[in-house]
């Protein structure tokens, strides 16, 4: 969607004109354009905060453990996978891991 309104724009669409075609708010185009113009780019930027330090496939290696061995809490399965990956996950990230997949 940003790479289509930024061709309107350059095509001299008009920023109103554009934002109620992609049904988005003006500001919304506005600083897109401003930033294309600035950058030549207009893909998303980086969200900002804390990196995810538990990738996609620990989490398949945590529900494949997780259905092998059904009785294991959440805290056994964390240092499972600690010894797996060779570096420390903590409990909670395996309790929000099992909601998310």
């Amino acid at each position: 969607m940003r790479w289509r309104a930024v061709g309107m724009l350059q095509s001299d669409a008009r920023q109103s004109a554009v934002a109620r075609e992609l049904n988005v708010h003006r500001s919304v185009i506005h600083r897109l354009w401003n930033r294309y113009q600035r950058d030549q780019n207009a893909s998303r930027r980086r969200g900002s905060g804390r990196r995810r330090s538990t990738t996609a496939a620990d989490y398949r290696y945590l529900l494949q453990c997780a259905r092998r061995l059904r009785t294991l809490t959440a805290r056994q399965l964390a240092s499972q996978l600690s010894a797996a990956a060779g570096r420390p996950i903590f409990r909670q990230t395996v309790s929000r891991g099992q909601h998310e997949g």
